[in-house]
């Protein structure tokens, strides 16, 4: 099974993401540093959606559980 490009490595008290590694780099990377990082186009199966007010890394949607981030 192929191991995903980024993994979550801390999480918050209510579940949100907030640490990330790069399993290609092996970079750890903020959730701040990582949105910054998608929407200049350096991750292409990831993407930023908005909730409530907040930028958060997700994964594009498709067949495969093994790219989800979480």
């Amino acid at each position: 099974m192929k191991r995903p490009r980024l993994t979550v490595i801390s999480e918050t008290k209510t579940g949100a993401n907030k640490q990330f590694r790069d399993n290609s780099t092996n970079q750890n990377l903020s959730r701040n540093q990582l949105v910054k990082k998608i929407e200049k186009g350096e991750y292409d199966d990831y993407h930023v959606r908005v909730i409530n007010g907040i930028k958060y890394p997700v994964s594009n949607p498709d067949p495969s559980k093994t790219n989800n981030l979480g």
